[in-house]
């Protein structure tokens, strides 16, 4: 396949990219973008609140707080969802 001339060295074709290669980069951008709003997010939560226990409390920085309660929401989706497709497969059958 011939190079064309007048493209700068390091630049690729326009067409030259695959559907999957730009779904990777759309992803790598969409990343970049919620990783920089978290970032944000989380200098702006930084002061302390207190966190009431069933036996106390204690004080621990907000975005610690919001973290630890979205990886548990996480968690607790995955499992869900795992459980409802082991279910949907015992009952189709083999």
């Amino acid at each position: 396949m011939a190079s064309d001339p007048s493209r700068l060295p390091g630049q690729p074709d326009s067409g030259e990219r695959s559907p999957a290669q730009r779904r990777e980069r759309a992803r790598v951008i969409a990343m970049a973008i919620v990783g920089g709003i978290g970032v944000a997010f989380a200098l702006v939560n930084l002061g302390d609140v207190k966190v009431n226990w069933i036996v106390g409390s204690a004080r621990s920085p907000l975005i610690l707080v919001i973290v630890v309660c979205v990886l548990l929401g996480a968690l607790l989706d995955r499992f869900v969802v795992s459980r409802q497709r082991k279910r949907k497969q015992i009952s189709s059958g083999p």
